[in-house]
């Protein structure tokens, strides 16, 4: 069998064009690219402001089934489908997330696509790239600094420091650091108190960066973060401490859209990287606008399936960006429609028609439920060497019983040439005019409706259940004028349920919401659910134990 060459062995196999003439294809003059080395750059905030009077182009989401150890390829066809629809003569750009460091030395190993359909330079945008993460997560940590800083000399705000809600962060998964006492040592150390880590990307300042319209609009979300409350439990604010200037200081970079290109030399954003458990799990708002200002097709992703990615794409980014998609494509591979159906990792390389067959009700579930945003579907069947011809048939007869398409795709081996069918497609139900998205909840619905709608109309529970604390909350929330916010369901990416381990379109299922958090700044209330982390932990063998440098200094081991 012929030896396959890794992701990071194509990418650095790449022929890269220097990166003002990506910008120049874009229209974006040399003096408005702030590069950073040959190959990336960031793009001026004075040439996005001169944008802003040019039609918008066609927004393209890509989302996937829920996912699988099995795979699901979501980035990679992301990627691979702006290839196609510039192979097929249409001026089209992505926008994808920065990969955080924790996932790529757990278990990811990387995540800027893979085979013949990836964004490059691979290995520094899977590490430290052009550091807006580390900008985030000083940022996010200058806060605690000053909260703990103010109550040392003296507290004037009465902050009540049992009741401190601002964690720190690293953008490293770190299970030791997710509940610590802090403070330690003596009166000259402040006050010990119990505190912990979440990974930068599950930072409210993370989720502001990717939600803002501009700086400004960052410095008053930054100013409207709920960092504690007082002995009276009114809520103080960042900039109740005066550390909103100074943190848009450290984010005036980071607000700026990375662009880089992939392997085919077509021009991509690169920016932003939320959680899609605990934030909302999309590149950047300022990322996307600017996209679509500067190109015709603007194909873009949202984490996990589409049960959390897509939901929030469209109820959370959507909605507080004016936003309009034109069409939806839903990933799935028939490796992880068997493992749906119950099939054993190791089995799946076997035929299994009927397996398949059973697992497709998650695809299904996908499918309808994306439709109920009103947004035409297209499947994009992510090819596999071990897939068979009757396998891949039933997963397009399956569509078709749907009334949609399934369409086979091989960017993964052939780039551009592998998905021209679903480029075509793309344009076809872009260009039609069905789309008439509208969120799936009312703005003034009350917060504890809308977990409920997002549980019934896209998990297909029959109950959510809360403590009265946790509703209790929710009310206080919306009383003090938080209760036309958004909500954002953090839950398992594994199952429509919150059982990671309940595969297919399980019914009937309890959600049990166990905590709540006011994201003020970014704009949105979290509705913590099953045993979800802040902080992610590193598996029994992290792919860190793989990644090295070989003999001639290039990197090994990212995938």
């Amino acid at each position: 069998m012929p030896t396959v060459a890794s992701d990071i062995e194509i990418a650095r196999a790449a022929t890269k064009k220097p990166i003002f003439e990506i910008g120049a294809r874009l229209g974006i003059a040399s003096e408005d690219l702030v590069p950073y080395g040959h190959d990336k750059a960031k793009v001026s905030a004075q040439f996005i402001n001169a944008q802003s009077k040019k039609p918008d182009g066609k927004l393209i989401l890509v989302t996937a089934i829920n996912p699988t150890p099995a795979g699901e390829g979501k980035t990679t066809t992301t990627v691979g489908l702006g290839d196609g629809l510039n192979r097929i003569g249409k001026n089209a750009m992505i926008c994808v997330r920065e990969p955080s460091l924790g996932p790529c030395f757990g278990v990811k190993g990387g995540a800027a696509g893979g085979g013949h359909a990836q964004v490059v330079p691979m290995e520094d945008i899977n590490l430290h790239f052009t550091g807006d993460f580390h900008a985030i997560t000083s940022a996010h940590n200058l806060l605690a600094a000053m909260i703990d800083n103010h109550i040392y000399w003296g507290n004037a705000l009465n902050i009540d420091v049992r009741r401190i809600t601002w964690r720190r962060v690293m953008d490293m998964n770190d299970r030791a650091l997710r509940e610590i006492v802090g403070s330690l040592g003596g009166v000259s150390n402040g006050f010990p108190r119990e505190g912990g880590f979440d990974i930068t990307v599950a930072s409210e300042v993370m989720a502001i960066l990717c939600l803002a319209n501009d700086l400004e609009d960052l410095e008053k979300r930054l100013g409207d973060i709920i960092v504690a409350y007082r002995t009276d439990k009114t809520p103080v604010f960042a900039r109740d401490l005066k550390a909103d200037g100074a943190m848009a200081v450290l984010l005036k970079d980071a607000m700026q859209p990375n662009l880089v290109q992939t392997l085919e030399n077509n021009p991509a954003f690169v920016h932003g990287g939320p959680f899609a458990n605990i934030a909302h799990g999309c590149n950047s708002v300022i990322a996307t606008r600017t996209a679509l200002k500067l190109a015709d097709y603007v194909v873009t992703e949202a984490g996990f399936g589409a049960d959390l990615g897509a939901e929030k794409f469209f109820d959370i980014k959507c909605r507080k960006a004016g936003l309009k998609p034109d069409a939806a494509v839903i990933v799935a591979t028939v490796r992880a429609l068997k493992m749906n159906g119950g099939v054993a990792k190791d089995d799946l390389g076997q035929e299994n028609v009927d397996a398949l067959t059973r697992g497709c009700s998650n695809l299904g579930r996908h499918v309808a439920n994306v439709r109920k945003f009103g947004v035409p579907v297209v499947v994009a069947i992510n090819h596999f060497i071990s897939d068979t011809d009757a396998e891949v048939a039933a997963v397009k007869e399956y569509v078709a019983h749907l009334g949609a398409e399934a369409i086979l795709c091989r960017h993964w081996a052939e780039g551009s040439a592998g998905i021209e069918e679903l480029a075509w497609k793309v344009v076809e139900m872009a260009q039609s005019g069905t789309a008439k998205f509208e969120p799936i909840y009312p703005d003034a619905m009350p917060l504890m409706e809308k977990i409920e709608a997002v549980a019934a109309k896209i998990y297909h529970a029959g109950e959510v259940t809360a403590t009265k604390a946790v509703r209790d909350q929710l009310k206080a929330w919306e009383e003090q004028g938080y209760g036309k916010l958004p909500v954002c369901m953090a839950k398992t990416q594994y199952s429509f349920s919150t059982d990671p381990t309940l595969r297919g379109a399980p019914e009937g299922h309890v959600v049990t919401v166990r905590e709540v958090r006011l994201s003020a700044g970014a704009g949105f209330v979290v509705a913590i659910t099953g045993e979800i982390m802040t902080m992610p932990g590193l598996p029994r063998s992290p792919a860190a134990e793989r990644i090295v440098l070989n003999e001639q200094g290039y990197i090994e081991g990212l995938f």
